[in-house]
């Protein structure tokens, strides 16, 4: 399974990006609204790899505050082979990129580190959908319009994919 670091959007990001997962499923297409579990939340990973050492969460504990800058996502992208997977671009900032590179270099012991999480090859994203398959894209994408969303960060979670468990490295804003 993977291990993640990743970056939870404020409220009403958040919110907006639901309604996009409930347009998805609404419409019987495929939809991460169809995922139920608690920890399914609309983030951006940050660091992903196959085993992240406890000892890199005291580190990324220790170290990051909740960052305090704003978030812009864009347009649509698309990743994959014969079923896709359909995004939300992030607009990358440079406070995001500086998280990204800190983030990566506090974790970069770990074993596994997905290629594609590396600083310049990452592709900051907001996942909507999993398993779309080539015909039905044209159609999600018509359903969803073309808002660009601008919101604030929320704090920074860690995934574990084995033990399906969440929790927090940085506290929520109040």
């Amino acid at each position: 399974m993977v291990q993640s670091v990743e970056l939870l959007l404020d409220a009403s990001s958040e919110s907006a990006v639901r309604s996009q997962w409930t347009v998805l499923a609404d419409a019987e297409l495929p939809s991460q609204a169809s995922r139920h579990s608690a920890s399914n939340r609309p983030h951006i990973t940050l660091f992903a790899a196959h085993s992240i050492p406890a000892d890199v969460d005291a580190i990324l504990s220790r170290r990051f505050m909740q960052p305090s800058f704003e978030v812009r996502l864009g347009g649509y992208i698309v990743f994959g082979g014969k079923q896709f997977v359909l995004a939300r671009s992030v607009i990358p900032s440079r406070a995001l990129l500086r998280l990204h590179h800190d983030v990566y270099a506090a974790a970069a012991g770990s074993s596994g580190i997905s290629a594609h999480i590396e600083p310049g090859s990452w592709t900051p994203h907001v996942t909507l959908a999993r398993r779309i398959t080539p015909d039905q894209l044209g159609y999600a994408i018509s359903l969803l319009g073309s808002a660009v969303v601008i919101g604030d960060c929320g704090p920074i979670r860690r995934w574990d994919g084995d033990e399906k468990a969440e929790w927090l490295l940085t506290p929520p804003s109040n």
